[in-house]
């Protein structure tokens, strides 16, 4: 359990501070960018972990004397590489969405703006989107009592950031493909 001493030291689930080497080698706080990965996420980079330590010039035996002696860095550290992961995580990422049972919403996360597309059931009908399942089945049987709305934001943050947020919010990954599907279904209608 490599990191999990570490995470289970933390006090709050959100950070307060991330260290960074000065050029003096000083160390200072930092908030943390996005947020630090659960155990599970965790369990499943162990060796991803093990590579930024040594990259950080962090040894095994550092690290356990690390995690007896000065806890704080050593959850610091974990804040640093869950910021990291999720950084490339999120820049892989287009596509997200938001499913109710009242609605659906897509969002195509692009560099400097979020398109979203929102299907919904006409007034007085009652439709079920909270599956991938009932999606396809509304979409398929129930088209004439969906409505379409489609608008774009300007983004106010990075990218990255606003993808965060969408997550954080209860968004799921999303693919293109749904993505252009639901862009077929606004044209042809």
């Amino acid at each position: 359990m490599y990191l999990k001493e570490a995470k289970e030291s933390r006090v709050n689930k959100k950070s307060t501070c991330k260290f960074a080497h000065t050029e003096k080698n000083q160390t200072t706080c930092k908030p943390m960018k996005y947020r630090i990965l659960t155990n599970e996420e965790l369990s499943h980079l162990e060796e991803d972990f093990k590579q930024f330590l040594i990259v950080s010039g962090v040894h095994a035996e550092e690290w356990e004397e690390m995690n007896k002696t000065d806890r704080s860095k050593a959850v610091q550290l974990v804040e640093i590489f869950s910021d990291t992961v999720l950084q490339k995580v999120y820049e892989k990422i287009k596509f997200v969405e938001f499913r109710s049972e009242n609605s659906c919403i897509v969002f195509y996360c692009q560099e400097d703006k979020t398109e979203l597309i929102s299907i919904q059931g006409k007034k007085d009908f009652q439709v079920n989107l909270s599956t991938p399942e009932s999606i396809h089945d509304a979409l398929k049987k129930n088209l004439s009592n969906l409505q379409f709305h489609r608008s774009e934001k300007k983004h106010n943050v990075t990218r990255e950031l606003e993808i965060h947020s969408l997550l954080e919010q209860g968004c799921v990954i999303s693919s293109e493909d749904f993505w252009q599907l639901l862009l077929k279904i606004i044209i042809a209608n």
